[in-house]
């Protein structure tokens, strides 16, 4: 029996998620019908520990509610990934489909679903650089 300490098999980094919460995303008053605080639970159940996923205050960019950003791993970056803003997710099969592109590598290293096109905004370079920061 030996006394050296298991080696731990490292994960490689993940992609990150980061949902809004802040003044608009998440307001049911501004997006009824949707479960919002369920939203980040079932996103984080569907991606099962493969990239966390946190909640932000407000990411400026009110008119696209409920919004989402997703990372890429440092292996995605390094393949030329960047950051995806993605708007109006306000449905579980928009989670759904994030999930599975995370699953698949995300930004960088995996195509995303064609049906994420449809939610992909543009942000000024303001509002980029202050989640990027």
């Amino acid at each position: 029996m030996s006394n050296k300490p298991a080696r731990r098999t490292a994960t490689p980094p993940a992609c990150r998620v980061t949902v809004c919460r802040g003044c608009c995303c998440g307001d049911a008053a501004k997006i009824p019908g949707v479960d919002h605080a369920g939203q980040i639970s079932r996103l984080r159940a569907a991606l099962d520990g493969a990239a966390p996923v946190r909640a932000s205050e407000c990411l400026d960019v009110c008119d696209q509610a409920n919004v989402v950003v997703v990372q890429p791993s440092p292996a995605g970056r390094a393949a030329g990934g960047r950051p995806v803003w993605l708007g109006l997710v306000n449905d579980d099969d928009a989670l759904a489909d994030i999930a599975a592109w995370i699953h698949a590598g995300g930004p960088g290293l995996a195509e995303p679903p064609g049906v994420l096109d449809l939610y992909a905004i543009t942000v000024s370079r303001r509002v980029r650089e202050g989640l990027e920061g």
